[in-house]
Order: structure tokens, then sequence, then C-alpha cells
């Protein structure tokens, strides 16, 4: 069995990155999905999110397996979005200070030709430490977290912010679970040795 083409449905540098460590070939596509907040839980908004984008770039190449995802985090009511600025990220860390936050990442394989659906979603439990205002200002100066939800590129400086990472796959918070998906691509023909 000759796997299909594999297709990740995002522009996120670190989602290729991830991917890239499976060794697979696989091609990497804007999907041009509204990211738009709506009035929904955030587990609910990276379920749609990962789904929608998954679902667009399958319609536009049937015969390809497609991979969406999207990861929201959230302390309590609080929907902690990617930065953009350095001033959002300071905001962001003194809210987080002592405080813990979850990160929902969902992941959507899809392919349109056989109808294949899977969907998937990964928690992580971050624990930030107590930070003072001028760890918050050198962390932002230093590791740039612009483009990272909560303000947090863990894979980097930022572990040295917080007190406890709760996970089952680490990959998952850096924005893609490999380690379920692995186990997926496996069984949809995909060598990964």
């Amino acid at each position: 069995m000759t796997a299909p083409a594999l297709i990740l449905a995002s522009t996120s540098r670190y989602r290729r990155e991830l991917l890239g460590r499976l060794g697979i070939p696989f091609t990497a596509l804007a999907p041009g999905v509204d990211e738009a907040h709506r009035e929904e839980s955030p587990t609910d908004r990276a379920v749609r999110l990962a789904a929608a984008k998954a679902e667009a770039v399958a319609l536009q190449n049937p015969g390809a397996l497609v991979i969406g995802s999207d990861q929201v985090a959230a302390c309590g009511d609080l929907i902690l979005d990617k930065p953009g600025t350095a001033e959002r990220a300071r905001e962001q860390l003194t809210r987080l200070s002592g405080h813990t936050a979850l990160f929902h990442t969902a992941v959507a394989l899809r392919r349109h030709d056989t109808g294949f659906r899977v969907d998937h979603l990964d928690t992580v439990s971050v624990a930030y430490r107590e930070l003072s205002a001028a760890e918050i200002a050198g962390y932002v100066e230093r590791d740039r977290p612009l483009d990272c939800s909560a303000s947090l590129r863990s894979e980097s400086l930022g572990v040295a912010l917080l007190s406890s990472i709760d996970s089952r796959d680490p990959t998952s918070l850096i924005g893609l679970p490999l380690i379920w998906l692995a186990g997926v691509l496996r069984q949809c023909g995909y060598r990964l040795f």
C-alpha cells in the first residue's frame, strides 16, 4: 500500500519543524481559514479550527492526507492568543505569574476522496512560577515569544518561567502532538523507519 501525499495545513514554522522530525516528506499549505473568535470554549475553538484547516486544504487536494492543527491556551476564562507585540507578551506573562494555563492542541486528519476523518485533542497543564517584572521583561526581550500562545516558547528559554508541565506528549505544547500523530500515520501506511 502506497501512502498518499501528506500535507500540513499550516503556516506555523513550529508545526513544520515538528512534523519534519518524523522524516516523512510533506508539503505545507496555508489553509486560509478565518480564525475569528466565537463564543465557545477553548477546547471547542481548537477542535473547530483544526478541522476547518484540514478540511479547507483537503477539498483542494482530495487524494492527499491533510493534517490540520490549532492550539488555544487559556487561564481560567482568559484566552491567551499569540501576543503579537512585546507589550502584550509582558501583559500576558504578568497575568500568568503564579497561575496555571491549559494549552489545548487539536489535530484533525482528513482525506477527501476516501472520507477519512480522525480528530484528536491533547491538553497540557503548565504552571508558571511567580515572576518578577524584570524576569518577564528579560524573557520577552531575549526569547521574543510574540508568535507563541500565552507568550511561552517552552522549547527555548520559556521553560525557565515554569514550575511544572503536565503532559502525555511534550510536543503537544509546541503545537503538534507527535506521539499520537506518529501512531496514526503508521496506521495510514507511512513508514517512519
